[in-house]
């Protein structure tokens, strides 16, 4: 059975679309909302056949795939992707999460603060797992091994962290998955998972299998801290589709002798590299390949992409939305439908430029009252 299930992950056709959804806490669960509203419309959503998300990405993909089963497509297009997905993560989006899970995950006895995370996504998945979710599209949840420092993948067919082999179709909530991706260190994570041991199956390069100290207990954090765009478990396919929210690096006049302050500020220097790095290589990979990337980054412009544009976007505010919080906090209407318009936005102009060439440039923003020009 392993080796089936093995083969069913990894013979996913290549040629076909994937996406991959950024962390960035509800700022980039609303920015996806944009960008896969955008995707239906230009009927690909229906066409995707894998979703990669880490940390904000995957509470959007988590809702996506829950809901899955009740979507209803015509002609390529959902029809009721409002009210199955975009609804119901808005009104998720207006909650202070982060504060409630450490607050009662502090004083609740026999829950840590993981677990109260992974009990507030479960209001929106209802207790469903990992094998409840649809076998096409395959969607990935991806967090961060603390122990292995290594890249948990956690779908359908297979639980994986490469230095400790694979678990076959494993029995794991949708909402500790959720929680385990987007549980942001040090504040919201580990979120640990107890396996049983004899259930890990060998693979090559599998340095940690069968050592009891890796096997038994899984303590992850946010798939951010080992690859905030979620690129890793997609970049082979073509197109490949980004949505990436994640923090715009910035620059400062003064530098600070204070030491815990140049200690975070060389931890977004590293960050901020990792994330070209992988951002240069998928551009390099896809050119050598012929493959196409349509990239659309939250501190991209508009202007720079070849598709003609009807509508319009002030950098001073899309500036100010690349830079909001990334706190799980409640966001206002006016932020969640600011959001939503620019996820939407650059998502068309990367779709029309990249993949759907011949669409036609909108003329109307999703929620027209908070146009962003």
């Amino acid at each position: 059975m392993a080796k089936n299930v093995k083969a069913e992950a990894e013979s996913v056709d290549r040629k076909t679309p994937a996406l991959a959804l950024s962390g960035g806490g509800f700022r980039a669960t609303l920015y996806h909302c944009g960008a896969l509203m955008r995707l239906n419309e230009l009927g690909y959503l229906s066409k995707v056949t894998r979703i990669s998300s880490v940390s904000g990405g995957s509470i959007a993909s988590g809702m996506l795939a829950a809901a899955w089963p009740r979507l209803n497509v015509e002609k390529g297009v959902v029809t009721n992707l409002d009210t199955e997905v975009i609804a119901p993560l808005r009104i998720f989006c207006r909650r202070s999460l982060d504060t409630m899970a450490v607050g009662w995950g502090t004083v609740l006895p026999g829950k840590s603060i993981g677990d109260v995370l992974a009990d507030a996504y479960d209001e929106m998945f209802k207790g469903i797992t990992l094998q409840d979710l649809p076998d096409t599209p395959q969607f990935v949840f991806n967090a961060t091994n603390l122990q292995t420092g290594r890249l948990v993948r956690l779908m359908k067919v297979r639980l994986a962290d490469f230095s400790i082999g694979e678990i076959v179709r494993p029995k794991v909530r949708l909402a500790v998955a959720v929680a385990a991706s987007s549980a942001f260190p040090p504040v919201l994570s580990p979120v640990e998972i107890t396996v049983d041991a004899k259930s890990w199956v060998k693979r090559k390069g599998a340095v940690h299998y069968g050592d009891s100290t890796y096997t038994r207990t899984l303590s992850l954090t946010d798939g951010g801290a080992y690859d905030n765009l979620g690129l890793e478990t997609v970049d082979d396919f073509n197109p490949v589709i980004v949505s990436d929210a994640g923090a715009p690096f910035g620059t400062e006049e003064t530098a600070t002798a204070f030491w815990p302050k140049q200690a975070l500020r060389a931890l977004d220097i590293a960050t901020d590299q990792a994330r070209a790095l992988r951002k240069r290589l998928l551009f390099a990979e896809c050119a050598a390949e012929q493959r196409v990337p349509a990239f659309s980054g939250i501190d991209c412009n508009p202007t720079e992409y070849p598709a003609v544009q009807v509508l319009q976007a002030d950098p001073a505010l899309t500036g100010r939305l690349a830079r909001m919080r990334t706190r799980l906090d409640p966001f206002s209407d006016q932020e969640q439908a600011q959001l939503i318009n620019w996820g939407w936005l650059m998502m068309d102009v990367a779709m029309r430029s990249y993949v759907t060439t011949a669409a036609p440039a909108p003329k109307k923003f999703p929620f027209p009252k908070f146009a962003l020009a």
